[in-house]
């Protein structure tokens, strides 16, 4: 069971990932968004919605460093084991805590408003359900195994076997003494990733690229002097000093 979970299951996940966005690219080209419920409701949506990307980006950008960035590292820069416990449980918790308050207002938000609810597919469903475990159980897996003194340090187990994969030789044995809530959130965040070409998150995919190169768009008001609903007058126009 080791050598499958923590040998083929990430390969797994990856390739379901990479053909999963091929096919979501080739067939379903225009479903590559959000799906935006922003017409029918957007009091909630405002408010809930910066409040989950901000909290998923904080929470990105902690597991970057704590999987990718060595200890030796950390310490090089003078931030030691003591120091990085105390801003992975604060940041890490806070961060994660934001993410969840946004995704719990937002599924208020679908249940509590009929057109919303309508617009939301059993995929939105599973999505949300599976993204807020790998969060919670990633809160709980913290916060069970971390004190002020000191928490686990994942660093030496589960970091070593993350950067292994890009190897194509994954270290599972790094893996037989970890916590179960930590294995347990590993292997929700590796369905997850799974999962993300066929439901609405494949948008994270997407970068407006094509906004730097485009050519400016110019707006211009209705000429006074022009009655309204009159057609436009042809040929150019002076320009008054």
């Amino acid at each position: 069971m080791d050598t499958f979970l923590w040998g083929a299951l990430p390969y797994i996940a990856l390739a379901l990932l990479v053909s999963g966005l091929v096919w979501r690219y080739r067939y379903d080209r225009f479903g590559w968004t959000t799906r935006s419920s922003e017409i029918y409701e957007s009091r909630l949506l405002n408010l809930a919605s910066p409040v989950f990307h901000y909290g998923i980006l904080f929470v990105l950008v902690g597991h970057l460093m704590g999987l990718f960035v060595p200890a030796s590292w950390t310490d090089a820069v003078g931030l030691d084991e003591h120091a990085y416990n105390l801003l992975s449980l604060f940041a890490g918790c806070a961060a994660g805590l934001l993410a969840v308050t946004g995704i719990l207002v937002l599924l208020y938000r679908r249940r509590t408003n009929p057109a919303v609810l309508r617009a939301t597919t059993r995929n939105d469903k599973l999505m949300y359900a599976v993204l807020l475990a790998a969060i919670v159980l990633g809160l709980v897996a913290k916060l069970t195994h971390a004190s002020l003194d000191a928490g686990y340090d994942y660093r030496t187990t589960i970091a070593p076997w993350v950067r292994s994969l890009f190897t194509l030789s994954p270290d599972v044995y790094r893996m037989a003494g970890v916590p179960v809530a930590f294995k347990v959130h590993a292997v929700v965040g590796l369905l997850l990733f799974a999962l993300l070409p066929f439901t609405r998150l494949v948008h994270m995919f997407s970068a407006p690229v094509q906004y730097l190169f485009r050519p400016y768009i110019v707006y211009r008001s209705r000429d006074p002097k022009q009655p309204a609903g009159a057609p436009p007058r042809r040929g150019w126009e002076g320009i008054e000093d």
